[in-house]
């Protein structure tokens, strides 16, 4: 899917591309701002490359890619960023569970082109803001650090979740007579949320890093790297607070499975005075067998 962004009033307005035809006829009104290709298909590559000279890579959007290969600018100007996105699959109500995906980003001619396999809740977070607050974005660059802003936002959210999360699972935790099916069930909520800590822990590193980088390259105004150091402040903050659900996931974990135990000994306890009630008939089962003519005791 092809979609073109263009300001109009100070607002980001939306069209989308079905046929090269479309495209050129978009284009002919006004230049856009943003180009997002979302899951594209070779001729929708093919398109973007006829009309804006943009290669985009065969590898845009894997996951192995080093440092060095995810932040670069080419030597025609093209500037080349890689970076995860979360998905918080408890929000969207998505059965893939949570996870992080990777979107290329490639800046040239003051013209930002997206690519990504799926679509984003990020992304139509950014489309609703931007519609309907004017002058939010003024080019290319503010669609890409409202972009991280919104990221940023979204994995403050998700820790918010995952501290009520937690919260609920302390209530069963901590109350008194937690049995097996209990303890189980708590275990698998807190290794939910831990996956999911982890994932927002990298996900805020990865946008950290991307930031960082556009501030490096002095492609930003004045007030947009402004606006840049208040997104890196933002992620430090986000980082105490993840520090302290890692710490507060490992409490709990370590009540349930120490509850676990508790149970567990209850029933070797039992088994042991039971073992113990039966053992003289054991021992003389186990010295003579069966064989009641042979014992002189009777």
């Amino acid at each position: 899917m092809l979609n073109v962004f263009t300001l109009a009033n100070g607002r980001l307005a939306q069209q989308e591309i079905e046929s090269l035809d479309d495209l050129a006829e978009a284009l002919t009104r006004v230049k856009p701002v943003w180009v997002d290709l979302d899951a594209p298909t070779e001729e929708e590559k093919g398109w973007i490359t006829q009309h804006f000279g943009v290669t985009i890579p065969a590898d845009a959007v894997d996951d192995d890619l080093e440092e060095s290969a995810r932040f670069y600018e080419e030597d025609n100007g093209e500037l080349h960023i890689r970076s995860d996105f979360l998905i918080d699959a408890d929000r969207v109500l998505d059965e893939r569970g949570p996870r992080n995906v990777r979107v290329a980003f490639i800046l040239f001619s003051n013209v930002l082109f997206s690519i990504h396999g799926e679509e984003l809740p990020v992304f139509r977070l950014l489309r609703l803001r931007a519609r309907r607050i004017p002058a939010l974005i003024d080019d290319a660059k503010d669609v890409l650090l409202k972009l991280y802003d919104a990221d940023a936002e979204y994995s403050a959210d998700a820790l918010e979740g995952i501290y009520d999360s937690l919260e609920k699972v302390s209530a069963r935790v901590l109350k008194q007579d937690v049995d097996d099916q209990a303890a189980g069930e708590a275990l698998n909520a807190i290794a939910r949320e831990e996956d999911l800590n982890g994932r927002i822990r990298r996900n805020v590193m990865d946008t950290r890093r991307a930031v960082s980088f556009m501030m490096r390259s002095r492609m930003l105004s004045a007030e947009q790297f402004e606006e840049a150091r208040q997104i890196l402040r933002d992620i430090d903050s986000l980082d105490s607070h993840s520090t302290f659900l890692f710490d507060k996931i490992n409490f709990l974990m370590n009540a349930t499975v120490g509850f676990i135990n508790i149970t567990q000994n209850k029933v070797v306890k039992i088994f042991s005075v039971a073992s113990v009630a039966l053992l003289p008939p054991t021992l003389i089962a186990s010295i003579y067998g069966m064989n009641f003519r042979a014992m002189p005791e009777l």
